[in-house]
C-alpha cells in the first residue's frame, strides 16, 4: 500500500483556507462599519446564534465579545423555537450566522426579530438568502471551496470565525479598551498573571521604609536592618519623595572606607529615584529594573507624582512567576 504524506493534505487544507480569508478580506464593505457601530452602541446584550458548525462559531464569537466587556451570549437555534427566544429583548442585538442563509432553524428567529424590531445582523454567503434579505445589516462571507469533498465546513467556518474576531477587535478599538480594562475581565489564569500591575504587588503604608532626608545615616541604617528590605525611601518635610538608599549603595561606600555614620541621608541617597505609576504592568516594571540594573521602584498615583504610595521589589514580581 502506498504511503500517504498527510503533511501535503494539511497544506492543501490550509491553502484553501488562506484563499478563503483573502476573498473575505476583499469582500468587506461599509456594512462592516455599520455592524461595529451597532455593537458599540448596544444598550443591552449581543446575542449570537447559528446552526451546526455555525452555532459553534457563534459560541466563540460571543465569548470573545464578553471578554472585552461587551455583554454577550449565544443561543441554540433549535432551542429558540422551544422557548429560548424569550431571552431576547428589544434592546438586544441579534447576530445570526448561516453559510447558506436559508437554514430552516433560523426562520422562526428571523421572524421574531423582525416582528419585535430587534436589530438583526446577518452573516451569510448568499445575498439572495432569507437571512440577508431580512437583516438590518448584512455581512457577506464569500462563497468558498471547502476542504474534504468540498462539503465539510472548513473554509466557510474559518471565514465566519475571522469576521467575528474582526468585529470584536474593532469594537475593542472603538471602545478604547486598554490593558487595565481587559484585566478586569480576566482576573485569573495566565492572562490574569500577565496583566498584574505594580499596585497588585507593591508594599504599602507602614511596610514602606520611609525616612527623613535630614536623618543621620546611623539611624537610617538601623531602620534598614529592622525593615529587612534593603531599601529606604527618603522624604522631605512635605512628605515628597526625594531619594532612595539601597544596601548596594551602602556596600560601595563601605568599600571606599567612607564614614557613613557621620553623614545625613540626603548626602548619601540617590536623588529623584526611578518611579512608576500604580497601573504600570508588572512585566514593564521588571523590564525597567533590568534595564536600569536596580531592584526596587517607587510607585506613585497619577494625581500625586511627588508622593510614594508603594514600593515594588524585583522579588515581588519574580515570586509571582512573572518574567
Amino acid at each position: 500500500m502506498k504511503k500517504i504524506d498527510y503533511k501535503n493534505i494539511a497544506k492543501d487544507v490550509i491553502n484553501l483556507e488562506i484563499k478563503a480569508l483573502q476573498k473575505l478580506k476583499k469582500s468587506l464593505n461599509q456594512n462592516f462599519n455599520r455592524a461595529v457601530n451597532a455593537i458599540v452602541n448596544c444598550q443591552s446584550k449581543v446575542i449570537l446564534c447559528g446552526v451546526g458548525k455555525s452555532g459553534i462559531i457563534a459560541n466563540k464569537i460571543s465569548a470573545t465579545l464578553s471578554s472585552i466587556g461587551t455583554p454577550s451570549f449565544s443561543l441554540s437555534a433549535n432551542d429558540c423555537s422551544h422557548g429560548d427566544m424569550g431571552s431576547i429583548s428589544r434592546k438586544d442585538i441579534l447576530v445570526l450566522i448561516s453559510y447558506s442563509g436559508n437554514s430552516i432553524e433560523l426562520r422562526n428567529i428571523i421572524n421574531y426579530a423582525n416582528r419585535n424590531r430587534i436589530l438583526l445582523i446577518g452573516i451569510t454567503s448568499k445575498i439572495n438568502s432569507e437571512l440577508y434579505k431580512n437583516s438590518d445589516i448584512g455581512l457577506i462571507t464569500p462563497e468558498v471551496k471547502e476542504a474534504g469533498l468540498d462539503m465539510i465546513p472548513t473554509s466557510s467556518t474559518i471565514n465566519q470565525l475571522s469576521i467575528g474576531d474582526a468585529l470584536a477587535i474593532s469594537t475593542l478599538k472603538k471602545k478604547k479598551i486598554n490593558n487595565l480594562d481587559f484585566k478586569k475581565f480576566h482576573p485569573s489564569g495566565s492572562l490574569g498573571e500577565k496583566l498584574r500591575t505594580v499596585e497588585d504587588l507593591m508594599l504599602t503604608k507602614n511596610k514602606i521604609p520611609f525616612i527623613d532626608e535630614d536623618m543621620s545615616m546611623k539611624k537610617a541604617l538601623k531602620i534598614m536592618t529592622e525593615k529587612k528590605l534593603g531599601t529606604l525611601i527618603a522624604q522631605n518635610k512635605k512628605k515628597f519623595t526625594t531619594g532612595i538608599i539601597t544596601d548596594g549603595q551602602i556596600r560601595k561606600l563601605n568599600s571606599k572606607n567612607i564614614s557613613i555614620n557621620l553623614l545625613k541621608v540626603k548626602d548619601v541617597m540617590t536623588k529623584n529615584p526611578i518611579k512608576v505609576e500604580r497601573n504600570t504592568l508588572a512585566t514593564k516594571a521588571l523590564l525597567i529594573m533590568n534595564e536600569k540594573k536596580i531592584t526596587s521602584l517607587c510607585v506613585y498615583d497619577q494625581k500625586k507624582k511627588s508622593t510614594t504610595i508603594g514600593i515594588v521589589h524585583v522579588h515581588n514580581i519574580l515570586n509571582k512567576k512573572i518574567y
